[in-house]
């Protein structure tokens, strides 16, 4: 049920947080601790999760002067948005990486270009035009559900262990789902704090931005390779619930990602195609009637197709691609 709390091993609190997506929820978790409480991912800002997040403190007897410190695993609004609004309630600090941080900044700060810039880049990928204008609004749209944006950022940094919740968490580097991804890992209990870089039954969308990084499918695999080195006992993803068995998981989103390239070269097939073409073809037509899942859906086409071209099997001609015979 959204807005409900779940207790799990040391007191590690789960709360679902409501989301106006088709995903209905993101976890946020809270840590208690000597000095407070931790707050992981607070959540997307709309109405319904600042009621959620007011029931929960009251029901729960936590003060908004107990939260010691607001920590983001990514800049993405379902997880970033509700930070500056709680740290202006509490006056806690806000922990994230300087990629998650400056990323955050470009995307949302003031004066920004970059909704502008991602439109073009996407119709230099096939987009129509009679699509612009409304992803132009959906982009435009997050600002004031991650306003206001947190100050005084505290920055972490990859294998610089931090102290939250009377634990010294190791944060744990993740690329490809989003820039300056960050996990957080527990040697001692075997526990993970994983966001959105490994899910129980979702794979993560794969974040391909203009002027990001070139490969970040390739990104995401290598982060995912050496994921399968932590000795993982219960992980605690940004959606759905904690699970168990985290190698198995990360073998399966291996394998997805190879299938997936081949079923787009195979989509392709012996005419050139664009990248929006081909999200049709793997996705369906119904995406244009919904920009949410357009833009993701594009951007996962895209990462595809430019992994296919750095493995030499597809080529790029103005903004079509082929198949390399």
């Amino acid at each position: 049920m959204i807005g409900e709390v779940s207790e799990h091993q040391g007191g590690l609190l789960q709360v679902k947080v409501p989301l106006p997506y088709s995903l209905k929820w993101v976890n946020a978790y809270l840590l208690p601790g000597e000095d407070g409480w931790t707050l992981i991912d607070p959540g997307l800002r709309t109405p319904e999760s600042e009621q959620a997040w007011t029931r929960v403190l009251e029901a729960r007897g936590i003060g908004w002067d107990r939260i010691a410190r607001i920590v983001l695993t990514h800049h993405h609004p379902d997880h970033y948005g509700l930070a500056g609004w709680f740290q202006v309630r509490t006056g806690a600090p806000v922990w994230m990486s300087k990629t998650a941080r400056d990323t955050a900044l470009m995307m949302w700060g003031e004066g920004e270009t970059f909704s502008g810039r991602l439109l073009e880049a996407f119709r230099e990928h096939g987009l129509p035009e009679e699509l612009g204008d409304a992803m132009r609004e959906h982009l435009r749209g997050f600002r004031e559900r991650v306003s206001p944006q947190p100050s005084g950022v505290t920055i972490l940094e990859i294998g610089r262990k931090v102290r939250m919740g009377g634990i010294e968490w190791e944060p744990i580097g993740g690329e490809g789902h989003a820039p300056g991804h960050l996990s957080f890992y527990d040697r001692q209990s075997r526990r993970l704090i994983c966001g959105d870089q490994v899910m129980p039954d979702i794979s993560p969308n794969i974040g391909w931005l203009p002027g990001g990084d070139a490969d970040p499918l390739g990104s995401f695999l290598d982060s995912s390779r050496k994921m399968l080195e932590l000795d993982v006992e219960l992980a605690f993803p940004g959606h759905r619930d904690p699970f168990a068995n985290f190698r198995g998981r990360v073998d399966e989103l291996l394998g997805h990602h190879e299938r997936r390239l081949d079923k787009i070269e195979g989509l392709i097939g012996t005419e050139p195609a664009s990248s929006f073409e081909v999200c049709e073809r793997l996705f369906g037509p119904h995406l244009r009637g919904n920009s949410h899942h357009l833009r993701f859906g594009l951007a996962e086409t895209i990462a595809h197709l430019v992994h296919l071209e750095k493995r030499g099997r597809l080529e790029r001609a103005g903004d079509h691609w082929s198949r390399r015979l």
